[in-house]
C-alpha cells in the first residue's frame, strides 16, 4: 500500500536549512498495523504529514496504492485525503456543541451525500468504533475522553478509507482508556482489514502494533516485527 523511497524534507528559516527527514525509506503492506515511534523532534510528525498527503517531500517519492503522491497537485492531494485516508488526532478536533452523530456526518455533508445515507453511514461507523448507540445524540462535550476519541475514530472511518493514520491518539487519555482505544484500532485492523499507522513516542503504545519503525533525527534507525506480540500470537 505504502512505498516511501529516500524521503527528505527540508525546512528553511531565513538562511538556515533544517532537514526534518534525512532519506527515509520503507514499505507498508495492505492490512498491516504499524507504529512509527520516536522522541519529540525525531521527524515522525513530519513523516505523518507526508503519509497523510498534508505535505509533500522536498525530494524522494511516496507511492500510495501505486500512485506517486509526491508529485500531485493540491487538488489531487485533497482527493487522496478524502477518498483513501482517515485521520485520528490527539486533540480529537470535534465540534464540542454538536451531537456525536452530526460530528461524524460532517465529512459527508461537505461531499453532498444525501441525509439518509449520511446518517446510516455515520451510525455504522460509530458502532464499528465501539460507541454505544445511546450516546449518538449526546453533544461531544458530554462524553468521556475515551468516548470522544472513539467518535473521532468513527469520523475517520465514515468515508471508508483504506488507510487510518493516528497521530498520538492516546496522548490525552489515561492508561485504561488508552487500552480501550487501542483495542478499537486492533479490531479495525484485524476484523476489517484496515491498514493502521500509529504515530507515538511511547514504547508501551507502540507495542500494540505488529511492526515498529523507530525514527530519530530524521533517520529510520530500526524496522522490526513486534516480537512480544508475535510470541503471544504463536501461543
Amino acid at each position: 500500500m505504502i512505498e516511501i523511497k529516500n524521503i527528505i524534507k527540508t525546512y528553511k528559516t531565513g538562511d538556515v536549512e533544517f532537514n526534518a527527514l534525512n532519506g527515509v525509506s520503507f514499505t507498508i503492506a495492505d492490512g498491516e498495523f504499524v507504529a512509527i515511534m520516536g522522541p519529540s523532534g525525531s521527524g515522525k510528525s513530519t513523516l505523518m504529514h507526508i503519509l497523510g498527503a498534508l505535505d509533500i517531500p522536498t525530494s524522494g517519492t511516496y507511492f500510495l496504492d501505486g500512485k506517486d503522491v509526491s508529485t500531485m497537485t493540491d487538488d489531487e492531494l485533497a482527493d487522496i485525503r478524502k477518498d483513501k485516508i482517515g485521520f485520528v488526532f490527539q486533540s480529537f478536533n470535534l465540534l464540542p456543541r454538536t451531537t456525536v452523530l452530526r460530528n461524524v456526518m460532517l465529512p459527508l455533508i461537505y461531499e453532498g451525500i444525501n441525509a439518509s445515507e449520511r446518517e446510516a453511514r455515520a451510525r455504522k461507523s460509530l458502532l464499528l468504533a465501539g460507541l454505544d448507540e445511546g450516546h449518538f445524540k449526546n453533544l461531544s462535550n458530554q462524553l468521556s475522553g475515551g468516548q470522544i476519541q472513539r467518535v473521532a475514530i468513527a469520523r475517520a472511518l465514515v468515508n471508508e478509507p483504506s488507510l487510518i493514520l493516528a497521530d498520538e491518539p492516546t496522548g490525552n487519555l489515561d492508561s485504561k482508556t488508552s487500552e480501550i482505544v487501542l483495542a478499537t484500532f486492533k479490531k479495525l485492523n484485524k476484523e476489517l482489514g484496515r491498514t493502521v499507522v500509529l504515530i507515538t513516542h511511547e514504547q508501551d503504545i507502540a507495542e500494540h502494533a505488529d511492526r515498529i519503525l523507530f525514527i530519530k533525527d530524521g533517520l529510520l534507525l530500526e524496522d522490526k516485527i513486534n516480537q512480544i506480540k508475535k510470541t503471544v500470537n504463536q501461543k
